[in-house]
């Protein structure tokens, strides 16, 4: 794969991972997937925000509980995505200028 590949923050049809090959950040596709990174991390924090709320309930139900499981599962997958996308682009130790 090239060195300008760049993990996008969804799925391929079939559920396997996409990437985009540019040189070009600035493209609509890479601007795109900087918006859904962004409404990503934005769904996780308010569903963390739920998610306190719940947990400090006296009474919550399993049905609630297992519901808020498997939203957070998902808002941490995509946040882990992200992340592994950002952390690809970073530039290694190697290909930085000395100093």
């Amino acid at each position: 794969m090239s060195d300008n590949a760049r993990l996008l923050p969804w799925l391929g049809s079939s559920g396997q991972r996409s990437y985009l090959v540019t040189d070009d950040g600035a493209s609509h596709l890479s601007r795109l997937a900087d918006e859904m990174e962004e409404a990503q991390l934005q769904a996780g924090a308010v569903l963390l925000g739920h998610a306190a709320g719940i947990l400090e309930a006296e009474r919550t139900n399993p049905w609630e509980l297992r519901y808020l499981s498997a939203r957070l599962t998902e808002a941490l997958r995509d946040a882990l995505r992200v992340a592994e996308s950002r952390g690809e682009r970073l530039p290694r130790s190697q290909d930085m200028p000395p100093g």
